[in-house]
């Protein structure tokens, strides 16, 4: 395809963007440096077709980039914090073999830098693109908190969504991803004088391990529901009996219906120890991305692009959340897994395949142009 040889000609062009990119370092929360990354995306995006919109919200800035076209618009989800705090990696950007290796490359500062040139590339040969709307957002590994309004509004006029994390691990499009509930179960007890009278009091930790194994047991490991009581605290001294204690508890769950069945079991639990109270807080903080027809003839047609560009492409599955499980859960079509290739994401050792970035970003770029 001419997108691919054009992207091949550039490789060297696309790099030096990345490693631009990815030295402003923008862990979530670090205000200084998402205002660095927001003005790279401000000098990159702004010379492009359409308008460039700018939101200052407490969690950074989001940017709003409007291109005018044809039918509805379709949106693109790009966020630009990453995980990491600034100077984890022993150098923010550094080549290696064959993988670009730094903070944020692959989870999704990649994903951005494919659709400048995506949209270059348009620009450059003249190719017809719908209406696009494309938001980047500093929250994303935070759970959105400022960016899911904006989110949930622009997708009720789009009529597709494409979001650019990266693929899996496979190199597959995302078409399903589980829903994440966050929740913290409170144990209240009564202190007590644990060498004088330990009978007058009522041990919260001792109830919490109680409620932990009925956590636990609401899994359903065939259905792919998860519990991870994986944050405990409680006490205050040991010769004091406890009269606090609390868990917090990950749910990933594939469907709605999962979802609810949980909430309902925890919802359900009650004290085994005498004089012992429950408090249950928290809920869902991104509902399942469910396949549907439609969100299948979008992936249909990336495949097809995808084989004429040498790519096996197969509807992938994961466990982790994005912004695109809001949009699907609005009943838009929505396409995730569209960024770069590579691996490692979350970790220090986090990285793009540097041969296949012309191929994921002229599959972008066919992709746009084919909507």
């Amino acid at each position: 395809m001419e997108s691919l040889r054009w992207m091949e000609a550039r490789l060297p062009e696309i790099l030096k963007d990345l490693e631009a990119f990815v030295r402003r370092e923008s862990p979530s929360g670090d205000l200084e440096g998402l205002e660095a990354a927001a003005r790279f995306l401000e000098e990159a995006f702004g010379p492009l077709e359409g308008r460039l919109s700018r939101k200052d919200t407490p969690a950074g800035p989001v940017l709003l980039l409007k291109r005018e076209g044809e039918g509805a618009p379709v949106l693109l989800l790009c966020h630009y914090d990453t995980v990491h705090p600034k100077g984890s990696f022993p150098e923010p950007f550094r080549l290696e073999r064959e993988k670009a290796i730094g903070p944020g490359v692959y989870d999704m500062k990649g994903g951005i830098i494919a659709l400048l040139y995506a949209l270059r590339y348009a620009e450059a040969t003249g190719r017809r693109l719908p209406a696009l709307e494309v938001l980047f957002t500093p929250d994303e590994e935070v759970g959105s908190p400022e960016s899911r309004p904006l989110i949930e509004a622009a997708a009720k006029k789009a009529r597709a969504v494409l979001v650019l994390e990266p693929p899996t691990a496979e190199g597959h499009l995302k078409v399903a991803r589980k829903g994440v509930g966050l929740y913290r179960l409170r144990a209240i007890g009564k202190a007590a004088h644990q060498g004088v009278e330990p009978e007058k009091g009522v041990n919260a930790i001792l109830e919490l391990a109680h409620q932990v194994l009925k956590v636990a047991a609401l899994e359903d490991q065939e259905k792919g529901t998860t519990l991870g009581p994986n944050r405990i605290r409680g006490g205050t001294a040991t010769n004091v009996v406890a009269e606090e204690a609390e868990v917090e508890i990950d749910l990933r769950a594939w469907t709605l219906e999962e979802v609810q069945r949980v909430e309902e079991g925890l919802k359900a639990l009650k004290p085994v120890l005498p004089g012992a109270r429950l408090v249950l807080s928290g809920g869902l903080n991104r509902p399942p991305m469910e396949p549907t027809e439609a969100s299948l003839a979008l992936f249909a047609k990336a495949r097809a692009i995808g084989e004429a560009l040498g790519l096996r492409l197969e509807p992938g599955r994961v466990g982790g959340g994005s912004d695109g499980n809001f949009t699907a859960a609005l009943g838009v079509p929505t396409l995730d897994g569209l960024g770069l290739f590579g691996g490692n994401a979350h970790q220090k050792t986090e990285y793009v395949v540097v041969p296949e970035i012309p191929r994921r970003t002229a599959l972008l770029a066919e992709l746009l142009a084919a909507l």
